[in-house]
């Protein structure tokens, strides 16, 4: 195992830097300001407003015409995911206890769905422009389930639209849910270090596969493991999100980028399995612990805050990628 000579640096050109800025603060604005807005916006409107931003992001990134642009089209995609994200877990959380259960089995299935798709179109030999427009479509689809295929939760009056709420009570609802937030924030550190930080520098030169072969594997091995663990959340939950799993495979990855003592490409790609299954099982136990622990009226806020741990998580992380980048590459 070793670094290639041709490694494509990522975080360390300026570029790069600013398609990471890009991806990451967006979510995490929109993430920061939920939890004392969100309520002011009707769910219809953050469906259609996250739709729009989703189809843009699709568009610019397809066109590319520019840097500019598709910067651009990151920043739309990164206001999709969070805006998204916040709406449809709060959602989620007013159906019964497979809600939240069943979003969290969907967005596995979305990243490793998206992973196989865009792998697949690119070895079809499409260019990268020409590989995302098939997500044209889906906003159209989100669109369409929500307005025609999802019923009304069970207790409509549960739904909280914030007027209600004093600013003491918001407090309290958001204090309970910090105990779930702050391990979804490492655990998301660990793992967008390993995701951006670490699997590009680790290649098997011995390996069949080519450098970016590999990565694309680690890419979907992880995809799969996340997939794996949040659809499972319903049979296996853990009342307390465990890191000591993700730390120790973090830190393991560390030392094996300029140690080089992994067999091979084979226990390369177990480790990364273990981290989307670690990383999967702490996000779908996470949201399912806030949901059932928080009052009905208190829900959505709850996920909220919850929500932003996750975004906290990694946006260090990136920063984090940027250090060992510099560090590993001379950059």
């Amino acid at each position: 195992m070793g670094l290639p000579p041709n490694l494509w640096v990522g975080p360390t050109t300026c570029g790069a830097q600013a398609v990471l800025l890009a991806d990451i603060l967006p979510t995490l604005l929109i993430k920061l300001a939920a939890p004392f807005v969100i309520h002011l916006l009707p769910y219809n409107s953050r469906v259609v407003a996250a739709a729009l931003c989703a189809w843009g992001s699709f568009g610019l990134v397809a066109a590319a015409a520019g840097s500019a642009l598709s910067l651009g089209g990151v920043v739309l995609a990164s206001a999709a995911s969070g805006l998204g994200e916040v709406t449809f877990l709060g959602l989620a959380s007013q159906y019964p206890r497979l809600g939240v259960a069943c979003w969290s089995s969907g967005t596995g299935a979305a990243g490793l769905g998206g992973a196989l798709g865009y792998g697949a179109l690119l070895q079809a030999g499409l260019s990268l422009p020409h590989a995302v427009l098939p997500g044209l479509l889906l906003p159209h689809i989100t669109l369409l389930s929500y307005f025609f295929l999802l019923g009304p939760p069970p207790c409509p009056t549960a739904l909280p639209h914030g007027g209600g709420l004093t600013a003491g009570e918001r407090w309290q609802v958001a204090k309970a849910a910090l105990p779930q937030a702050a391990p979804l924030t490492l655990v998301y550190f660990a793992e967008y270090f390993i995701n951006q930080g670490l699997l590009e520098l680790l290649y098997f030169p011995d390996a069949a596969l080519t450098h970016n072969e590999q990565y694309r594997w680690y890419q979907l091995i992880y995809q799969g493991g996340v997939f794996l663990a949040r659809s499972s959340v319903r049979c296996l939950r853990c009342r307390r999100v465990g890191l000591l799993a993700l730390v120790l495979n973090a830190a393991l990855l560390l030392a094996a980028v300029p140690g080089r003592f992994l067999p091979g490409f084979g226990a390369a790609c177990a480790l990364v399995l273990g981290e989307g299954l670690v990383g999967g099982g702490a996000y779908g136990s996470g949201f399912s612990n806030v949901a059932e622990q928080a009052a009905p009226w208190g829900r959505a806020l709850a996920v909220a805050v919850a929500a932003l741990g996750d975004t906290v998580g990694v946006a260090l992380a990136g920063g984090a990628a940027v250090g060992i980048h510099r560090l590993f590459c001379g950059a």
